[in-house]
């Protein structure tokens, strides 16, 4: 089995974590700091996390997270954001691009027109969509850097957005796309994977 298959199949979802165990700030960004490669739509990067290590905060995630025990016992939690209005930074995204002479300035000009309109046209449903799509996509390659440095995780959608958002004061806008509980897991009753459907029951090829 290869290095990657293994991490694969040991990422578990963490039900209890060891309490007390501390996390470095610089530890966590440089798992962010490779999170940031996940793909986006358009290279639009719609992603922004929240992370929160003091105990007040984390008490009062843990009311807003309908008192789930992780919440408490994780070394962080951290909200895993969505911009809905992310496609209105293609320009300056790109900027570096056409500065360095591999964007044209006509295609500099295409590319920011046409995301622009793309995302309008569709409207805010989409666009909110979008916000949670490639959020959650940041979220799973996070999650996977994360069990690669030894640390387990939990992603979770079992929250009051609302409250979450009151505590944490989150800017209007941002989609709430998950929660993430990382830690050190507590093993020692740890129950068996739940069942994985064999792969005919999920895939099907040129047809449903």
């Amino acid at each position: 089995m290869s290095e990657f298959e293994n991490l694969v199949k040991s990422r578990r979802s963490a039900m209890k974590f060891i309490p007390n165990v501390e996390i470095a700030e610089q530890e966590l960004n440089e798992m962010f700091s490779l999170a940031k490669f996940a793909p986006s739509a358009f290279n639009l990067q719609h992603t922004h996390y929240s992370v929160v290590k003091d105990r007040e905060l984390k008490q009062k995630l843990y009311e807003a997270a309908n008192k789930q025990y992780k919440v408490l016992t994780s070394s962080a939690v951290i909200l895993v954001l969505g911009n809905p209005k992310a496609y209105r930074d293609v320009g300056p995204l790109n900027e570096g691009m056409l500065n360095l002479g591999i964007m044209s300035k006509q295609e500099y000009d295409m590319t920011v027109e046409s995301v622009l309109s793309f995302h309008e046209e569709r409207g805010e449903a989409f666009q909110r969509e979008e916000a949670i799509r490639n959020a959650s996509l940041s979220a799973m390659l996070f999650m996977l850097i994360a069990k690669d440095k030894g640390w387990d995780t939990c992603p979770m959608i079992g929250f009051d957005p609302a409250a979450v958002g009151e505590a944490l004061n989150l800017p209007d806008g941002y989609v709430p796309a998950m929660m993430i509980t990382i830690g050190k897991e507590d093993t020692a009753s740890l129950r068996p994977r739940g069942y994985r459907k064999p792969v005919g029951e999920f895939v099907s090829y040129n047809a449903f």
